[in-house]
C-alpha cells in the first residue's frame, strides 16, 4: 500500500475518534485492514478493547511485541481541516491516529517479508490515556500465552525535529497519578462558624504543603494542585465539607513511592490538626516506563541501519505513559520518540495534527528492530 494510502488511514481514524475504554469501532477499522495482512493469529478484547495480531516465524526464537494505542481524548477540536474530528469533545490530540497507522503499516510489512523465527505480535491498545489499558491487557488470561521477550512503542514528540528519534535507558516516561483528598467536617451557620468545623484553613495549608513538598525531597519529583473546592455557595452556611486534587510526578516508581508517602501524612497531620475526617483515592496511576539497555541499544541501532538521526536523552519526559506494563513482563525493550517537528503544536492542544511523514519513518525503526531480533527473509 502506498504512503498516500496510510495517510488516508491515519485521517480516517483521526476523523472518528473514541475515548478509553469505548474504542470499539477503532479496534474494529484496524482489525478490517489487517484481514488483508493475513496474520497467523488474532487476538480480541484484550483488556477490553485491545487487539493483537500474531505473525510467527518459520523457527523458535524470541517474542516481539509493538505496542500502539487505540483511544482519543476529551478534547474539542479546532482544526478546520477535511479530517477533522465528527465527534464533539473528543479528538486525537495525542497522536494515537499516527501510532495506529505505523503499526498497522509494520503488518503489511510482516505480511510481505516473513519472519525468521519467533514471533511479532502487533499490539493495539485501549485506554492508554487512563492508565488503566496495559495493565488490562498484561492481566488478561489470553494475555499469557503471549509474553513478550521484548516489547517496544514509540510516541510522536513536538519540539524534536521532524523524523528524529529520542531514547534513553532506564526512566523514560515519569510514574504520575491523581491525588483526591477529602475533608470533612461540619456546617454551621456562617453567623456562628464556632459552631462547626470548617476545613477551609486545612485545605489552604494542604495546598500550600503539598506545593511546596517536592522541595524537601532528595529525588526528583513534582506536584500539581489541579482542583480544589470548599463547601456550597450559600452565603448563609459555614463549609463542613473540602476536596483538594492533585497530580503526582517522579522520575522513578521509587521516588513515586516516596512522594506518595509524604503526601499521605500532609493530609493525614493537616487534617487531624483542624479536628477533621479525611479520606484520600488515587486516579489515573502510571508507573514509569523504564526502559533496558539492550532495548535502547537496539534503537539505536535500528537508527544506525535506517539512517535516521538518534538523540540520547539525559532526562526522563515529564508525561506519563503506561507502557512500562510490557517492559516489566518481557524484562528487555524500550519506548522512543518520534520527533513532530520543532514547531509543531504540543500534545494535546487542541489545534495538534499527527505528522504523516512519520508513518514511513516509525515503520522502518519497529522493522529493523524485528529484523534485529527475529531475522526477516
Amino acid at each position: 500500500m502506498s504512503q498516500a494510502t496510510w495517510t488516508e488511514f491515519r485521517r480516517e481514524l483521526h476523523q472518528f475518534p473514541e475515548l478509553s475504554n469505548h474504542e470499539h469501532q477503532t479496534a474494529r477499522r484496524v482489525e478490517e485492514v489487517f484481514k488483508k495482512f493475513r496474520p497467523d493469529e488474532t487476538v480480541t478484547s484484550l483488556g477490553g478493547h485491545g487487539v493483537a495480531f500474531i505473525f510467527n516465524g518459520a523457527e523458535e526464537g524470541p517474542t516481539t511485541l509493538i505496542r500502539c494505542e487505540l483511544d482519543a481524548l476529551p478534547i474539542e477540536e479546532c482544526n478546520n481541516f477535511a479530517h477533522r474530528s465528527v465527534h464533539q469533545g473528543v479528538s486525537h490530540k495525542c497522536g494515537h491516529d499516527g501510532h495506529m497507522a505505523i503499526v498497522t503499516a509494520l503488518g503489511e510489512e510482516l505480511c510481505e517479508n516473513k519472519l525468521k523465527s519467533g514471533r511479532v505480535i502487533l499490539a493495539f491498545q485501549p485506554a492508554e490515556e487512563t492508565g488503566e489499558g496495559a495493565i488490562g491487557m498484561v492481566n488478561d488470561p489470553a494475555f499469557a500465552t503471549y509474553v513478550p521477550d521484548f516489547a517496544f512503542a514509540l510516541h510522536n514528540y513536538p519540539g524534536l525535529s521532524l523524523g528524529h528519534v529520542a531514547v534513553k535507558v532506564g526512566s523514560f516516561n515519569c510514574a504520575s497519578r491523581g491525588m483526591i483528598i477529602r475533608l470533612k467536617g461540619k456546617t454551621s451557620h456562617a453567623a456562628h462558624p464556632e459552631n462547626g468545623v470548617s476545613p477551609a484553613l486545612a485545605m489552604c495549608s494542604i495546598i500550600e504543603s503539598l506545593t511546596a513538598l517536592p522541595q524537601t525531597l532528595t529525588q526528583t519529583s513534582w506536584v500539581t494542585v489541579i482542583h480544589a473546592n470548599l463547601g456550597e455557595i450559600a452565603f448563609g452556611t459555614s463549609p463542613g465539607d473540602a476536596v483538594v486534587m492533585a497530580t503526582l510526578r517522579s522520575e522513578t516508581n521509587e521516588a513515586m513511592e516516596n512522594l506518595v508517602q509524604a503526601a499521605t501524612q500532609i493530609a493525614q497531620e493537616l487534617s487531624e490538626q483542624h479536628g477533621l475526617t479525611w479520606s484520600m483515592e488515587w486516579q489515573d496511576v502510571f508507573q514509569a516506563s523504564v526502559n533496558s539497555e539492550l532495548g535502547s541499544a537496539l534503537v539505536v541501532k535500528a537508527c544506525e541501519n535506517t539512517e535516521i538521526p538518534c538523540h540520547i536523552l539525559q532526562e526522563p519526559m515529564r508525561w506519563s505513559e503506561d507502557f512500562g506494563q510490557f517492559t516489566a513482563v518481557a524484562k528487555e525493550g524500550a519506548m522512543f520518540v518520534l520527533g513532530s517537528g520543532r514547531q509543531s503544536p504540543q500534545l494535546h492542544n487542541p489545534d495538534y495534527d499527527f505528522p504523516d511523514e512519520l508513518i514511513p519513518i516509525g515503520k522502518a525503526v519497529f522493522a529493523n528492530l524485528i529484523e534485529q531480533i527475529n531475522g526477516l527473509n
